[in-house]
């Protein structure tokens, strides 16, 4: 007697972690806009910041076009696994940042890189 298994339809995908993996990456996207705007507009904290670093107002610009353009992305369903994965290597970068060159606590840029690795998963890895 042969056995028969009902396929699974691919179509019906995990709804509670769509929705969760959306709030994260709109949670992501509005925070991260919040703090890269400012590096673009020359901040006077940022432009402090940035000096203490030592490589340049350039690398300010660099940074904030990256956190802004990374999540615009985070927003578009193509792209969101890609700006994750982006916006994880800048967070990876500030945490470095935090802990070797400028100090203070790396608490949000580390939360900010384990939830954009969370997306990374969810939107690249995770089909």
């Amino acid at each position: 007697m042969a056995t028969q298994t009902i396929p699974q339809p691919r179509a019906h995908r995990n709804v509670a972690l769509e929705v969760f993996l959306w709030a994260l990456q709109i949670g992501v996207a509005l925070m991260l806009l919040k703090a890269g705007f400012p590096k673009l507009t020359g901040d006077p904290t940022m432009v402090q910041v940035f000096g203490a670093i030592g490589l340049g107002q350039w690398f300010r610009y660099l940074t904030g076009a990256l956190e802004v353009i990374g999540s615009i992305g985070l927003l578009i369903p193509g792209l969101a696994g890609y700006a994750a994965l982006l916006l994880s290597i800048v967070m990876a970068g500030a945490v470095m940042t935090h802990l070797v060159i400028i100090g203070g606590s790396p608490l949000m840029a580390g939360i900010f890189l384990a939830a954009n690795l969370v997306i990374v998963y969810g939107r690249l890895w995770r089909k």
